[in-house]
């Protein structure tokens, strides 16, 4: 009977494996694309180190020339703020940039003048603060409020 049961094998027996695999290497219809991600990867990493690198800017603070102010620098100084808000050093009209060099001027002198502000009582919040802050950022040491007891009886 073994002699029976070894000739009915099947047509398929000879490429036919019980566990799941063939015995012939038949050809693959598929492609191998791992050679191809090889070559994309090798251009990936050229296209990269080709690209030059963004270099930073590192801003720089240069020291400018001295600032010449255009109008003199007396021993007491006043900085006053017009209803309109317009600048005004001792009385002649100044913008920020000149308010800024005169006050520059004022603090690098030997023995620094009282610089005395007084600005209008119809003068904006915002002018007087942006022109106490140019001051400070000027360097004036010696500063001075005046004309605020004139603005001691709110509302009258």
């Amino acid at each position: 009977m073994t002699s029976l049961a070894t000739s009915r094998r099947s047509r398929f027996s000879e490429s036919y494996d019980p566990r799941g695999r063939h015995k012939k290497a038949s050809a693959m219809g598929e492609m191998n694309v791992t050679p191809f991600i090889d070559v994309l990867l090798v251009l990936l990493i050229m296209l990269m180190l080709a690209i030059p690198v963004q270099t930073h800017q590192t801003t720089v603070d240069l020291p400018s020339p001295p600032i010449k102010p255009i109008h003199p620098v007396l021993q007491e100084n006043t900085v006053f703020i017009t209803a309109n808000d317009d600048l005004l050093w001792n009385g002649s009209a100044v913008t920020s940039n000149q308010l800024r060099a005169q006050v520059t001027a004022a603090s690098a002198m030997e023995t620094e003048p009282l610089l005395r502000f007084e600005p209008a009582a119809l003068a904006s919040y915002d002018r007087s603060a942006r022109t106490i802050t140019l001051i400070k950022e000027s360097g004036a040491e010696s500063f001075a409020f005046v004309g605020n007891t004139k603005h001691r009886k709110f509302g009258h």
